[in-house]
């Protein structure tokens, strides 16, 4: 009989069929989990093997490479646990493997790794862990690998195969992580209340954990999230932020931002996003949701990115999804022609950027520059298809955007969700011709990133003029009309348009 998990977030027509029913067969569940004493069967392990049996000291790999095994996905980070001294196997290995070798050993956390060629190896003794209140740094305690494996987050993390020679490759899985492999559920091994409330941020490792392997949350494990989502005040913004990363960085992040919404923690970490929510109707004429178009748009710039095999923006260029219309609640206006209105939502959502980046403890450099500029500039493409596509407006987007403009116009793509076909196919057309133009005008006048030709030192020379504000006008009105089309790029034509404007203003 089919084995079934139906959880119900009242989400699941979402486009990334988020929340989806389950249903797997325990016949194929036999045939496509857990993994074969083969796959285990290297000679990096044997040898960690060896050297605890030297040192009489029990050796599991554990957690992450272990549930990737049984996922048949890559991981090249092996995580091993000690009955005893951690820092101890470590060294022995590490005089093992010889040259090449890099070995880190942090005692104050009873921990050492081992890198190796394009291998690492994290190794820790077992433990156990009580929590403070206040704090989601444990107490840490010598323990037993049944202790061990009761701190670990989830199931399927609390995996471990033993490395011993006399039982080498023995599956040590008290908690039937397997079984939630097979079900695709997250789901804490004691109880969730006490996991979440000692180390909160384990909620949004759930999250994190369930968009990035496409699994639902248990029940009982999504409630404890919600019971306890106040607790996540105690964790460092740079923590969040790192796994917000990797929830954007997964194949579908609507499905995190999804459940971070409902479990409640959105409003809490991010709440001008959670602001993007909800439609208000007037007079019978309402505005799309713009929180559920927003997510719409960045799985859009993932499913793009993936077809261009991820050669655009990456990560930034998906918050810069994330973040596009994040100026429409301050810029919602009701207009009794119009209806809703959200004008200059550019410009304002890409003044909140830096403010935004600042609290989250995202970068505050030239990846949030990106950022800003791609939230700022992505209304021109639209207007420009909207209206007669000029040479004039080509030059000047492909001088603002520069070397982003491609994925500005990726942006520009994700961003048509409508309903209508009809609509959607023509703003796609008329996209191709804005691309069309701007090569013809690329290899034409090549305007991406360029300076005017004459320089600012040479303009006052030329005019015989000191440092001034004039000097910026003037060029500033050569890059204008080239721009404009009124001059080629070209030093010449520039040079005799800069005497034509002095003539005007009788400098010469």
């Amino acid at each position: 009989m089919a084995a079934k998990l139906l959880i119900n977030f009242g989400i699941r027509k979402f486009c990334c069929k988020f929340a989806r029913q389950i249903e797997i067969s325990s016949d194929n569940a036999e045939q496509n989990m857990g993994f074969e004493k083969e796959q285990i069967d290297l000679p990096i392990l044997h040898m960690v093997g060896e050297e605890a049996d030297k040192l009489q000291l029990e050796c599991y790999v554990i957690g992450g490479w272990v549930r990737d095994l049984v996922l048949h996905r890559p991981s090249k980070d092996i995580d091993i646990v000690v009955v005893g001294s951690g820092i101890s196997l470590a060294e022995a290995v590490a005089q093992r493997l010889g040259k090449g070798t890099h070995l880190s050993v942090f005692k104050t956390y009873g921990t050492a790794q081992v890198k190796h060629k394009d291998m690492e190896l994290e190794f820790v003794g077992a433990r156990r862990e009580s929590y403070r209140h206040e704090s989601r740094n444990p107490i840490v305690e010598n323990g037993t690998l049944e202790e061990d494996q009761n701190r670990r987050d989830f199931t399927i993390n609390a995996l471990a195969i033993c490395l011993n020679k006399e039982r080498y490759g023995e599956l040590l899985d008290p908690f039937d992580g397997i079984g939630d492999i097979e079900r695709r559920i997250i789901r804490t091994p004691l109880d969730p209340d006490i996991t979440f409330s000692d180390d909160p941020l384990r909620m949004m490792r759930a999250i994190r954990f369930a968009t990035q392997l496409d699994f639902d949350i248990y029940p009982e494990t999504y409630d404890a999230i919600r019971r306890n989502r106040e607790r996540i005040a105690i964790i460092t913004k740079e923590r969040i932020a790192d796994e917000l990363n990797k929830i954007m960085m997964s194949s579908c992040p609507s499905k995190g931002w999804l459940l971070l919404d409902g479990t409640g923690l959105l409003p809490l970490i991010f709440p001008e996003l959670a602001a993007l929510k909800g439609v208000e109707t007037k007079d019978g004429r309402g505005h799309k949701d713009v929180f559920y178009h927003t997510l719409q748009v960045l799985d859009n710039v993932a499913r793009l990115q993936s077809e261009k095999s991820d050669e655009t923006g990456g990560l930034w260029l998906r918050w810069a999804a994330l973040l596009h219309d994040i100026g429409k609640p301050k810029s919602k206006a009701w207009d009794e022609q119009s209806g809703w209105t959200f004008r200059n939502h550019n410009y304002i959502g890409a003044k909140m950027v830096p403010r935004i980046f600042k609290k989250m403890k995202l970068p505050q450099n030239e990846k949030m520059d990106y950022v800003v500029k791609l939230v700022d500039l992505h209304m021109r493409p639209i207007n420009l298809i909207e209206d007669t596509v000029t040479d004039s407006a080509v030059r000047r987007l492909l001088f603002e955007a520069g070397d982003d403009i491609d994925d500005l116009m990726l942006l520009c793509d994700a961003d048509i969700t409508s309903r209508n076909q009809q609509k959607v196919q023509r703003f796609h057309t008329n996209y191709e011709l804005v691309r069309r133009k701007m090569v013809e005008l690329e290899e034409r006048d090549r305007v991406r990133n360029f300076q005017p030709p004459v320089k600012g030192d040479e303009i006052m020379q030329l005019l015989h003029l000191e440092p001034c504000s004039l000097v910026g006008e003037l060029k500033s009105a050569i890059k204008d009309a080239i721009l404009d089309g009124v001059i080629r790029n070209d030093y010449d034509e520039a040079l005799a348009y800069l005497y034509k404007l002095a003539k005007e203003r009788s400098l010469i």
